[in-house]
Order: structure tokens, then sequence, then C-alpha cells
């Protein structure tokens, strides 16, 4: 059991940052003792989670680098009203104007079967099982707090993963049989280029991501369920966006998804 210090620092902390987001604004000192273990980080998240009435649609994954706690990567909650479906037009997503805002490439798995909550280890080929569908996507990561990834994960994963957003491009058509890792993704800033990377600089990829999802959530007790997405990680990198940006990615040269940020 943990100190009541702890619990009430745990419940300060999940507070300010539900509050913040409910009301937009920014948090320009971190609201408590910042989580340095994982599993304290992930009590303020799931404390967080309890105090909003939101239905949570997928996860967002990213990268812990150097691993901590013998982690490599850390998870946060999408919510249902976060989540814009586009069908190649460009639409809008608010970001926290004064706190921390990026846009990110990523892939997204759309669960198809819900994971055995008593399994707490996966194969590569046993979570790919479980996906149905794969989409092109956008990741807003936008925290009221602006220090939120200059203080480590822990900070990160109490603030629901710093995610604030997703958009869900076009599904990629017979990708059981594809190669991610020979896709190349592109970002791009106002027509400029930011960033180009493909899957293969992404520990174990999309898939790995996804089997790193299953394994924590049976962890921590949160049951997946069909139809949830899994952002599985930036793949050119973590790109900050301001008020007005316009954003857009590519994969494979053909598949396009934008989005243009307003404040939240």
């Amino acid at each position: 059991m943990k100190p009541d210090s702890d619990v009430d620092n745990i419940a300060q902390i999940a507070r300010s940052f539900v509050d913040a987001r409910r009301t937009g604004r920014a948090l320009l000192d971190y609201p408590g003792e910042m989580p340095a273990a994982l599993d304290d980080a992930y009590a303020v998240q799931d404390a967080a989670i309890e105090l909003t009435s939101a239905e949570v649609a997928g996860w967002k994954v990213g990268r812990i680098n150097p691993p901590i706690d013998g982690s490599d990567r850390l998870a946060g909650p999408i919510f249902a009203d976060q989540v814009m479906t586009t069908d190649g037009s460009t639409i809008a997503m608010p970001v926290f104007a004064d706190g921390f805002a990026a846009a990110e490439s990523e892939f997204l798995l759309r669960i198809g079967a819900t994971p055995d909550r008593a399994k707490t280890s996966y194969t590569i080929d046993e979570a790919r099982d479980l996906i149905d569908a794969v989409h092109i996507g956008i990741e807003i990561a936008s925290s009221p707090f602006p220090g939120i990834n200059q203080n480590g994960p822990g900070v990160t994963i109490s603030d629901f993963g710093n995610n604030n957003g997703l958009v869900v491009g076009d599904g990629v058509a017979h990708w059981r049989e594809i190669d991610f890792d020979a896709w190349p993704v592109q970002l791009a800033i106002n027509g400029a280029l930011v960033g180009e990377a493909t899957t293969a600089t992404m520990l174990d990829g999309p898939f790995g991501a996804a089997r790193f999802l299953f394994e924590l959530m049976a962890a921590r007790g949160i049951a997946l369920t069909p139809g949830q997405w899994i952002s599985t990680g930036a793949v050119t990198g973590v790109h900050p966006v301001a008020v007005g940006d316009r954003v857009e990615a590519t994969f494979d040269g053909r598949m396009t998804i934008g989005c243009t940020i307003t404040a939240r």
C-alpha cells in the first residue's frame, strides 16, 4: 500500500491535468512531485482516466529511450471524442496553444479480437493475429504542461501519454503481405519536409508496439476491446507544431493524410 502522501500526490496530479484539459488552460508548472517510476506514472494515468467520462477509443504507444524500469515503450489513452476519421480531406485538430504540441506520422492498428486478459506474454505473430486492419494516421501529441517531453517518460505517462487526438486515414490493403519496413514515410509542415524514415527505426515495428500494449494492459488489468485503435509510434519523429500549421504525412509515396492545427 502506498503512503498517504503518495496517494495524495497521485490524486492531485490527476485532478490538475484533467481540469486543465477540460478548460484548455496551460499548466506552467508540473502539478505535484514528478513520478520517477513508471508504476507511479501509470497510477496517475489510471486515476485521471477514472476522473473522465469519455470513452477510451484506443491507446497511443511511444518510445522510451533509454529504457526505464525494463521498458522501452510507454502508453496512454486516446479518447473517442478526439478521434477524427478523414476520407483524404484536411481536418482541424486542436492543441494546447500555451502548452506542448506536436504531430507524428504513425501506422494505426485496429484491434479485431479481444485479448485474453490472463495472457501476459505475446510473440509478434500472436499480436498480429489480434489485428484486423491497418490504417495510416497522424497522432496529435499535446499537453497543458509545456515541459511534458523534457522531464522523462513518467511525466509523459502521467498526462495521458501526451495524447490529444488521432487522425485516422485510409486503410492499407493486403497489409498482412506487406513489409512496412520497406515503406518510406514523410511528414511535412506548411509544405516543408521535416521528417523522413521507415518503421525499421522503430524497435520491432508497429506490431511490436501492439505486443507491448497487449502485455502492458494485461499487467495493468485493463481490458482491450475490438474496434479500439493502437497508434504505434512516431515513424519520422515528434515534430513540434503551432496553431495555424498545416501537417501532411505521406506513406509509401502514394497515401496521404493531413490536418490543420487549431487552438483548443
